[in-house]
C-alpha cells in the first residue's frame, strides 16, 4: 500500500519546508539535495513507498545497511526536509507517485519547493526563475525571484508533482535553473541554493564546494546522468511550450 513511513516520531516540525531532488534536467535538483543533506548533516526521517518508485534496494560505501530509494532528511531546527533520490519515478506512474507524496505533505503542512532544469546553452552564470502554486507566489516575491520571461511547462515527475500541488491547493514553489542537458551540471545547482533554496528557507549554505569539486561531482554523477539521458521521458525537465504545441 502506498505510503510515507516516518521513523523519527519523536521530532516536531512547524510548517516545515521540503526541497525536492528528483533525477531531471542536470540532476540539478538531485545534487542540490545531496549537497543540503551532506552540508547540514541531516538525518533520515522516513522512507517513501508511494507507487512510482522503482523497488530496488540501495546500499552506501562503508555501510551493510540497505535503504530504499526514495527518502526524506530532516533538520529539526531549521523546519525542513529533504528528498533525496537515488533513482527516476517512473513515468507512468508519476500521477500516482505525485498524488500520493502531495496528500502527505498537504496533511502535514509542509511546503515545497520543487527543482527543475531546463536545457539551455549559456555562458557565465544560469539563469533561474520561480513559479508557484496556492500562495506561495507571495514567498518568491519575499526571496525576490523572478519571473519565467517566456511560456514553458515543467515536465517529467516535478511536473506532476506541481501539477498535483495546484489540484490539492497546496500553496508550492517551481524553480527553474539554465542547465546542461547531457551531463551533471553542479553550477546551476549553486544557483537554485544560493539565489532559490536559501532565500526562501532562510539558509545559508555554503555552496562553494559545488564548484571546488564540481568534476569529481559530474564524474561521481555520470552514470546517473546517461542514464537518464536515454530515458527522457522519465527525467524531469522544463521545456518551452511550443515544444507541445
Amino acid at each position: 500500500m502506498a505510503h510515507i513511513a516516518v521513523h523519527r516520531e519523536g521530532i516536531t516540525l512547524e510548517s516545515p519546508m521540503l526541497v525536492e531532488g528528483l533525477p531531471g534536467i542536470g540532476l540539478v535538483g538531485k545534487i542540490a539535495a545531496d549537497h543540503l543533506v551532506e552540508t547540514l548533516d541531516m538525518e533520515e526521517y522516513a522512507t517513501i513507498h508511494c507507487d512510482g518508485l522503482p523497488e530496488i534496494a540501495v546500499y552506501r560505501e562503508g555501510d551493510q545497511q540497505l535503504k530504499p530509494p526514495v527518502r526524506l532528511y530532516v533538520d529539526e531546527q531549521r523546519d525542513l526536509l529533504v528528498l533525496q533520490s537515488d533513482a527516476p519515478v517512473s513515468a507512468s506512474a508519476a500521477d500516482e507517485f505525485a498524488t500520493c507524496l502531495t496528500s502527505w505533505l498537504a496533511d502535514n503542512d509542509v511546503t515545497p519547493i520543487y527543482l527543475s532544469g531546463m536545457p539551455a546553452k549559456r555562458e557565465g552564470t544560469a539563469a533561474m526563475y520561480g513559479v508557484a502554486t496556492g500562495s506561495a507566489g507571495s514567498l518568491l516575491d519575499e526571496a525576490d525571484i523572478g519571473a519565467p520571461t517566456g511560456d514553458g511547462a515543467v515536465t517529467g515527475p516535478t511536473g506532476a508533482l506541481l501539477h498535483a500541488a495546484g489540484e490539492q491547493e497546496l500553496s508550492s514553489v517551481g524553480l527553474v535553473v539554465e542547465a546542461d542537458k547531457q551531463f551533471p551540471d553542479p553550477a546551476a545547482s549553486q544557483v537554485l541554493l544560493r539565489d532559490g533554496v536559501d532565500p526562501l528557507t532562510g539558509l545559508d549554505v555554503d555552496t562553494e564546494a559545488l564548484i571546488e569539486q564540481a568534476e569529481e561531482i559530474s564524474e561521481a554523477k555520470a552514470d546517473l546522468a546517461a542514464q537518464m539521458q536515454q530515458a527522457e521521458e522519465e527525467s524531469t525537465s522544463a521545456k518551452p511550450l511550443g515544444m507541445f504545441q
